[in-house]
């Protein structure tokens, strides 16, 4: 049998569980991603992964809110109608199943899962025609940068790939989760008037003209939108609210990015990255941020994160470590996972901060810098892939 890759999409840990034994006995197979909520955006995650492994199928258990599920299918069929898609559940009526066949199912498959009937599952899937599945998905893209700790410039990352996003025309919307720092519209100079509040307050009636009504946009061309200004205006904005604003997003803008602070646990920070091409851990070079970095990966991979949606950003990088610093090699064997770039420390960050724009608005008093970086969001999106991007992200830059 040729490699059987699958995805897993289940609140349930047993079932994953389930399936992983089930490809054991499957020469070749792997599980590709595993997604912990089968939620109306499933198609977004699918979408992404399509794109790293075109010729996957997926599993969707719909046991626990079945008609929700089934929606969910649909919606994923519609995105990628060659897409292999079983369902699973523990009852196989026939208005169960047949509404899961309308929703564009290939196989359904009665729990607890029989391993003949498994396997006889996957060799259908193995002989199925996927000419369609392959390609760049039509959605825009969320990127979204995290601190290992406080001060390491996750912000500034995130305010200035969106600013060069939006110089190169891409719609591009930047989103501020850090509830706490709400440090955007600061470097930005901006006062929003609206705010996320705003945002979970008009979701059920959200379009294009009402939200870019109410949001601020930048003098170089992107949106922004983050939390009130004032710490006591904490609200209820919710995981669910910021699922339901990226499915939104990623319909009507190219690029979404989103400067998650540092609270990589917090519900609404963890449902923003789950739902992203890329989630960037920005670090330094210096023991606290590295150690964390470590922690935050281990809890990352256990939320069914792959290594490839994740990135190591080391700012303020450089070659002439002191003793209290890690080299680029000391880096990947810490965390088992190479750093993806490098960008390094210059007077024109803390001068931008300090006039309250983005340093990319400036590209002569930026220089050098300014072109380091632009060949990292090159790397980031996979606009180049040429050889000076390529000695920049191993550190070089």
């Amino acid at each position: 049998m040729p490699n059987t890759a699958l995805m897993i999409a289940s609140s349930d840990e047993h079932f994953r569980e389930m399936v992983r034994d089930q490809l054991l006995n499957i020469p070749n197979s792997k599980v590709i991603a595993e997604y912990q909520e089968v939620a109306p955006n499933l198609y977004i995650r699918v979408l992404q992964d399509l794109e790293r492994s075109p010729l996957a199928g997926l599993i969707v258990d719909i046991s626990g809110d079945s008609e929700g599920a089934i929606r969910a299918v649909e919606k994923v069929k519609q995105a990628a109608p060659d897409l292999f898609t079983i369902v699973s559940n523990f009852h196989a009526d026939g208005e169960t199943v047949i509404s899961c066949m309308r929703a564009g199912a290939n196989e359904f498959l009665l729990q607890p899962i029989k391993r003949s009937e498994f396997r006889e599952a996957m060799q259908r899937m193995e002989r199925a025609p996927r000419h369609a599945v392959a390609g760049e998905s039509k959605l825009g893209k969320v990127f979204t940068f995290i601190g290992t700790k406080g001060g390491v410039g996750a912000t500034t990352m995130a305010v200035n790939f969106a600013a060069v996003l939006a110089q190169r025309k891409l719609s591009t919307v930047l989103i501020d989760l850090d509830w706490i720092g709400n440090d955007a519209a600061m470097q930005l100079g901006a006062a929003p008037q609206y705010t996320l509040m705003e945002v979970s307050e008009n979701l059920e009636r959200m379009d294009q003209a009402l939200f870019e009504g109410f949001v601020t946009r930048d003098p170089l061309g992107f949106f922004l939108v983050g939390p009130p200004d004032a710490l006591e205006q904490h609200g209820n904005f919710t995981e669910h609210m910021i699922r339901e604003f990226v499915t939104f997003l990623v319909e009507k803008y190219d690029a979404i990015v989103i400067d998650g602070g540092r609270s990589v646990s917090n519900e609404v920070v963890l449902a923003a990255a789950q739902v992203s091409a890329s989630v960037f851990l920005v670090i330094d070079q210096e023991f606290p941020s590295i150690r964390n970095a470590q922690r935050y990966l281990a809890f990352l991979m256990r939320m069914g994160f792959s290594q490839e949606q994740l990135r190591i950003l080391v700012n303020r990088y450089t070659k002439k470590i002191t003793s209290n610093q890690a080299s680029v090699e000391q880096i990947h064997s810490t965390l088992n996972q190479p750093v993806f770039y490098g960008i390094p420390a210059s007077p024109v960050v803390i001068a931008s901060i300090n006039r309250a724009r983005p340093f990319v608005a400036n590209r002569e008093q930026a220089g050098e810098f300014d072109r380091v970086f632009r060949l990292f969001v090159d790397k980031a999106t996979g606009r180049k892939k040429n050889g000076e991007a390529e000695k920049a992200a191993a550190g070089t830059a």
